[in-house]
């Protein structure tokens, strides 16, 4: 029987509009089902995932536990339960408590009411007066699951908790469906066309080149806080891969900062990254190294040690006493307002999240040509799609910007 299990390679070429040729490699895991007599076939980007699923099968095979019957019944609570235990150690807990907070959403139920009876409901299970609940897909078996389900459920959560939780949620039971198919051989339905797509996405708000320029500059004058918003310019880092960063993680040696860990919100450093692709090593240029090694002189120890490369300051003592009480964590909220905030205002900037900071340096590397797989490496991107689909906008047609982005970054 698990000679009928087997795998099978697929390229297909495409052409291009400019005339090149693109071959896209597909494993195919060909096999029939043990009771209907079905041809099923699975198709994965990697070898290894298709060898994986192949010797999953061929165990449930000959255990005699593989049945059609067996995913019948299926719910989607049950499915999302199982995606959800598929994520735990991929992700840090802080990312895996997100992901749950929009399972719920689509498992359900809803309570109709306030943000704080929603709270207040879930944290004791008891329904506050004048509110009513409404089921959602929990119940609803995985193979029965239609368009129309998923178009009237995302219509109940746009109305009663908002358009971004809607979108949130059927972006994370895209992905429960998928493993759906895997897993368990169940068709997903087609996702309703135009779902969520009422009204115009505003862009994120970037500097421009020339105003990150004079951040950079501002950073070689003030040598005790301008690193700070310099730093995620430079280095495409996300706020908790910046707070989290200790000094082993720089090696001046080979160029590179090693990004290994996150700040959490209440200061403690999880070995966790976002996502495992967040694990990476991210050049260090020429104007970041030098920042980097001036700031390493004068740096807040724990201790009378190094540690962090972003601590808290510690407090004023009267001139010329040092400070005191620096070395430790800086939350959060802390650098937004005491650091970066008040370095754009002090410069007359307008006043962008430090996420853009971020999207800034992706979108800096794509105006550079660089080729979108290194961009999204970098980045700490598991897929370039997202490095696409997401930074591109912000330099489409400025064709300067390459040229300008080198006034910023050599000294």
């Amino acid at each position: 029987m698990s000679r009928s299990v087997n795998i099978t390679r697929r390229e297909r070429r495409r052409k291009l509009t400019s005339g090149a040729i693109v071959v896209q490699t597909r494993w195919v895991l060909n096999y029939r089902e043990p009771r209907s007599g079905q041809r099923r076939q699975l198709f994965f980007e990697r070898q290894k995932d298709a060898q994986a699923r192949r010797n999953q099968i061929i165990a449930e095979i000959e255990t005699s536990s593989y049945s059609e019957e067996r995913s019948r019944a299926v719910t989607i609570r049950e499915i999302v339960q199982r995606w959800l235990e598929s994520r735990e150690g991929e992700v840090k807990p802080g990312t895996l408590d997100g992901y749950r907070r929009a399972a719920a959403n689509i498992v359900g139920p809803l309570l109709v009411g306030s943000s704080q009876q929603r709270t207040r409901f879930k944290l004791t299970g008891k329904q506050p007066e004048g509110t009513k609940i409404i089921p959602l897909l929990g119940r609803v078996r995985a193979r029965e699951l239609t368009t129309s389900d998923i178009r009237s459920w995302h219509k109940v959560l746009t109305t009663h908790v908002g358009a971004y939780s809607a979108n949130r949620a059927k972006m994370f039971l895209v992905s429960v469906l998928s493993l759906a198919a895997e897993d368990l051989n169940i068709r997903p339905p087609a996702m309703p066309t135009n779902l969520g797509r009422g009204r115009t996405k505003l862009k994120k708000s970037l500097l421009s080149t020339a105003q990150v320029s004079e951040i950079i500059e501002h950073a070689r004058r003030d040598r005790e806080r301008g690193l700070y918003a310099a730093f995620p310019f430079l280095s495409g880092t996300r706020p908790s891969e910046q707070l989290g960063l200790l000094w082993e993680d720089v090696d001046f040696e080979a160029n590179v900062i090693h990004i290994r860990r996150m700040q959490e919100r209440d200061g403690s450093i999880t070995n966790f990254t976002k996502t495992m692709a967040g694990a990476r090593d991210v050049p260090m240029g020429t104007v970041l190294r030098g920042l980097l090694l001036e700031w390493k002189l004068s740096c807040p120890r724990r201790d009378g040690a190094l540690h962090r490369v972003f601590p808290g300051l510690g407090n004023l003592q009267p001139w010329p006493l040092p400070r005191i009480g620096g070395g430790g964590p800086l939350l959060y909220w802390n650098f937004r307002r005491r650091f970066w905030a008040s370095t754009l205002k002090k410069l007359g900037l307008p006043p962008v999240t430090p996420h853009s900071a971020r999207h800034w340096f992706i979108s800096a590397l794509q105006a550079q040509g660089i080729e979108v797989g290194l961009v999204a490496k970098i980045a700490g991107h598991a897929n370039a799609n997202v490095t696409l689909g997401h930074y591109t906008h912000a330099v489409r047609g400025a064709e300067s910007a390459a040229a300008a982005i080198e006034r910023a970054f050599v000294p």
